[in-house]
């Protein structure tokens, strides 16, 4: 169903050109591969990797790296994905800022956004953050063409490094972009600015009654 969307469809991983040429608010499908995880030992993993200098299972160089969980069943001759659903990206903040500059990563989604530390790793690197819809499983899973390979085996199967292909996943919104510009930075000062006049508000709605 997404991939028949009338929407642009985009290749991972992506080009410095190609991550800073899109703006906020783009919707988008993607097609190529991508890395993903949704463990907190995983990140803690790859962060020991860094700080000892050794390489991970896969190199991350220059590739999108998805916070998405995968379920898949192994057969004779493949690894099925079975579905996938995006976890909240901010659990990870203390983490992302030094594996997008590590790795010069191109992309990475997820739910909920990242902070500004991140976004700043992001413009230095030239990396873009898409939005995934929460609670579109059924959606984003058509979009999930191929379980390529997995590492750190010994984790559970969402926790595991997983390399996908993907074949029109989304629809993704750039939320934060490779500026250094995120929607929810923005949202967070709209609402600041309109909080004196809601609580003004009913103030005056309690001074009635």
């Amino acid at each position: 169903m997404a991939a028949s969307l009338d929407l642009p469809r985009l290749k991972l991983p992506l080009s410095r050109a190609e991550a800073r040429a899109l703006a906020l608010g783009d919707v988008v499908l993607l097609d190529g591969e991508a890395i993903v995880t949704i463990g907190m030992p995983t990140h803690q993993r790859m962060m020991t990797h860094i700080a000892e200098g050794k390489p991970l299972p896969f190199d991350l160089t220059g590739q999108a790296f998805f916070h998405l969980s995968i379920c898949s069943r192994e057969t004779e001759d493949a690894v099925e994905p079975l579905y996938v659903n995006p976890t909240t990206s901010s659990r990870f903040n203390a983490y992302l800022p030094t594996l997008i500059r590590t790795y010069g990563l191109c992309a990475t989604s997820g739910k909920g956004g990242l902070d500004m530390a991140c976004a700043k790793a992001m413009q230095e690197v030239g990396c873009v953050y898409f939005s995934m819809i929460g609670g579109a499983s059924a959606l984003l899973s058509e979009g999930v063409a191929e379980v390529i390979e997995t590492a750190w085996d010994d984790l559970i199967m969402q926790f595991r490094l997983t390399r996908v292909r993907l074949d029109g996943f989304g629809p993704l919104t750039v939320a934060i972009d490779a500026h250094g510009n995120s929607l929810y930075a923005d949202l967070s000062q709209t609402a600041k600015e309109r909080l004196p006049g809601i609580l003004d508000r009913l103030k005056a709605g309690r001074a009635r009654a």
